[in-house]
């Protein structure tokens, strides 16, 4: 009897000991591991750290080194509870992150695939969807959670600086087949961040335009896309816009967020915003609005005192990172995928070339023009744009890619005779026009006076010799309506 009360006795202490042990984030319930967290633990993870994004400005929240150069930010580690660091990188048109690495000759150079205007253009979601898995293929052997894409709002203006990111003016169209891209994205075991969550249909005054409408006109043109997505794919993640809506930021708007989006429509992922969004941490908190990117000092400030207060109630507080440590538990980081930054650019540069294919419109083929016939050797190939054109957007829809083939060398490859005369006077008038053109403090000011400058003029041009020449005249044209500020 004494030796059965003493086993009994060990096995008690045994289990206590155990029991004060510190709760481990995928070994002890989710809500174990939140109510063994200090307040200034949960503000670490409810806000983020910059990554690439560095400011004296706004200054961030930065626990963890940079986990992978060039990534837009990461979401803050805390060690004693088992929770890494993970990594959120842009973009629309394939991953960004930086090409070279201190220490290491080796390049990391990433796809870019057709924007997503073209994807639309195909009409086709299995061929979306191949795209995506070779997108996520490239973010997963990057290093990469999360890749803030794709975005679904509507073409409502031609002049959106952000069209190429975005798919269709028609609502089911951009759903179906960004739904597409994200189980495509998705089948590599990484997320994605569906955006910009709503509205957000223009770039001027993006931070502070209000947008003015009906439920029945939100909820049948530029939400929709977004349930169609939520219901058909579930992206890991989705990102609050920069505008307004009926006066409100939409990062604070609980009724988008949590009544729209997770009620409603059953979403299942964490909220972030776009960087630097919204303004009012609290209200973002109280919306649902899960993480706060890239993470500033004075949001945290801003929360601690709110919660000390008692105007912003742990309950809200814990919902949050629940569902931030639920996005977590999902992640290749936390699973202890180990990333070889060794993706298969030449299997996915095959893929790229067929979707772009397909992707192309052609809207009239006056007198069977095209295909051009097999007795065509000789092409004056006009339009600035021929020779210097941006492969891709800007800011976050930028990619850092190996190579491109431009449309002179496409040509040439293809066994066609470029007019060099015609082609040396384009080369020798784009960097005079360029440097006479204003010079812009933009960020982007790099990318801007190739799509500025005027077309050349032609009066110095011997049309006669050209036609007498040549077999046949090709003449691009592009557009251009840039993105102004900073954001994903």
């Amino acid at each position: 009897m004494l030796k059965a009360k003493f086993l009994t006795l060990c096995a008690s202490t045994l289990f206590i000991s155990a029991s004060a042990q510190t709760p481990k984030l995928g070994v002890d319930p989710i809500e174990k591991v939140i109510n063994a967290m200090t307040l200034d633990e949960k503000l670490n993870v409810l806000i983020g750290s910059a990554g690439n994004v560095k400011s004296d400005a706004t200054a961030t929240i930065g626990s963890s080194a940079e986990l992978v150069p060039g990534a837009a930010g990461q979401l803050n580690a805390i060690p004693r509870l088992g929770i890494p660091a993970t990594v959120v990188a842009d973009g629309p048109a394939g991953l960004r992150i930086k090409p070279t690495r201190e220490g290491t000759s080796k390049t990391f150079y990433c796809t870019h695939f057709p924007i997503e205007t073209v994807m639309s253009s195909t009409w086709n979601v299995d061929l979306v969807g191949q795209i995506g898995a070779a997108m996520g293929d490239e973010v997963k052997h990057y290093g990469v959670d999360v890749l803030l894409a794709p975005a679904t709002n509507i073409h409502r203006n031609p002049l959106n600086g952000r069209n190429f990111e975005y798919y269709s003016e028609d609502p089911l169209l951009s759903g179906k087949i960004c739904a597409a891209m994200v189980n495509g994205v998705q089948s590599n075991g990484v997320g994605t961040s569906l955006k910009h969550f709503a509205l957000n249909n223009q770039e001027t005054n993006r931070t502070s335009n209000n947008v003015i409408g009906t439920p029945r006109t939100f909820r049948e043109i530029y939400l929709k896309p977004f349930e169609i997505v939520v219901k058909e794919a579930q992206p890991w993640t989705v990102m609050t816009s920069y505008n307004k809506v009926n006066g409100t930021m939409t990062s604070e708007r609980s009724d988008l967020i949590t009544e729209i989006l997770r009620h409603e429509w059953g979403f299942k992922g964490m909220v972030m915003t776009d960087w630097f969004g919204g303004q009012h941490a609290t209200l973002q908190m109280e919306a649902g609005n899960d993480l706060l990117m890239p993470g500033k000092l004075s949001q945290r400030e801003e929360l601690k005192k709110a919660v000390l207060n008692g105007h912003l109630s742990m309950e809200i507080i814990d919902r949050n990172v629940k569902h931030i440590l639920e996005y977590i538990l999902k992640t290749p980081r936390f699973k202890g995928y180990v990333a070889d930054n060794n993706p298969d650019l030449k299997a996915h540069a095959v893929v790229t070339r067929n979707a772009a294919l397909e992707g192309m419109v052609l809207l009239k083929n006056l007198k069977n023009t095209l295909p051009i016939k097999s007795n065509v050797k000789n092409v004056a190939v006009f339009g600035r744009t021929s020779y210097d054109f941006i492969a891709g957007g800007t800011g976050s829809g930028d990619v850092n890619h190996a190579y491109v083939v431009s449309l002179i060398d496409g040509l040439k490859n293809a066994g066609f005779n470029i007019d060099n005369s015609l082609k040396s006077s384009y080369e020798a008038y784009i960097p005079e026009a360029t440097a006479k053109m204003p010079k812009s403090t933009s960020q982007f000011a790099a990318f801007l006076p190739k799509h500025l400058i005027p077309e050349m003029d032609l009066s110095n041009v011997n049309m006669q010799k050209v036609a007498k020449d040549n077999d046949v005249a090709i003449h691009s044209m592009a557009s251009w309506s840039g993105r102004w500020q900073l954001g994903k």
